[in-house]
């Protein structure tokens, strides 16, 4: 029996379903893999928002990790909301102990997509100095560029300068989200400081995005376990998203979640 690349995800939980831990396995299955998972907090979470949130102590989230990657393996991890320093330090440890050839993309989760906050301002330095650094690939928005950088990004052409701020972190690679620009097609910048890729999808009328950002570093995350090249597996991470994002359905009375089994119901 063949057994399929195992993705580990360590992240916060989405009581919705559409982000963090629910999106990730979602997205991990989907794209023919075996998701796995560390818990680093539950949120009460629903298509109006974040109610609440309570991080769980680094102790557990250690043992999480050590379970799965000392018994079962993993080929591809990511992470998500970490919530605070300690949690920051205690991942970022344990993902640089995990050796060079199993590539990690770094999410750094910072503002939920309804405002609300999931990181604590003590834990910048932490994601900076200590979980950057760990990242085959991070994968920021322009708000989290702005919050981890202070580099704030109006267009396309202003995407190179904040990729290299995050650069300037560490990570081998850099994929900046460029979906939160006003108009014209979504745009994403991929660089290692000397070769650029840029990714374009035409922009969905769709206002039920929730989950897009943790969809993209699992599904990226995903395709570095099949053993794609970083480039490889960012073209095919943004072709799943975007098939995600259009096909996007509303919950509840806010923003619904995009589709992580859009592939499953007619799509290619």
């Amino acid at each position: 029996m063949q057994i399929p690349p195992r993705v580990l995800t360590v992240a916060g939980s989405d009581s919705g379903g559409g982000a963090g831990i629910q999106a990730d396995l979602k997205t991990m299955l989907a794209l023919g893999t075996h998701g796995m998972s560390v818990l680093t907090a539950v949120t009460a979470q629903n298509s109006l928002g974040v109610q609440g949130a309570w991080e769980l102590p680094a102790e557990a989230v250690r043992a999480q990790f050590r379970s799965v990657a000392d018994d079962i393996g993993v080929q591809a991890v990511k992470t998500g909301m970490l919530a605070s320093p300690e949690l920051v330090r205690a991942v970022a440890e344990l993902l640089a102990g995990l050796g060079p050839g199993t590539p990690v993309v770094v999410d750094p989760v910072g503002v939920s997509k309804h405002g609300d906050t999931l990181l604590a301002a003590s834990a910048l330095d932490a994601v900076r100095a200590e979980l950057l650094p760990t990242a085959t690939v991070a994968t920021p928005n322009l708000d989290e560029v702005a919050q981890l950088t202070g580099v704030r990004v109006a267009a396309a052409d202003e995407m190179p300068k904040a990729a290299e701020a995050i650069l300037a972190f560490g990570p081998r690679w850099v994929l900046v989200k460029g979906g939160h620009l006003p108009a014209g097609d979504a745009v994403d910048l991929l660089t290692d400081g000397s070769e650029r890729h840029w990714l374009r999808a035409p922009r969905h009328d769709n206002r039920h995005t929730h989950g897009t950002g943790c969809t993209l570093a699992a599904a990226l995350a995903a395709r570095l376990a099949h053993g794609d090249t970083v480039p490889q597996a960012a073209a095919a991470a943004k072709e799943y998203v975007t098939g995600a994002i259009a096909a996007g359905f509303r919950l509840g009375a806010g923003i619904g979640p995009v589709d992580h089994g859009w592939r499953l119901r007619g799509g290619r």
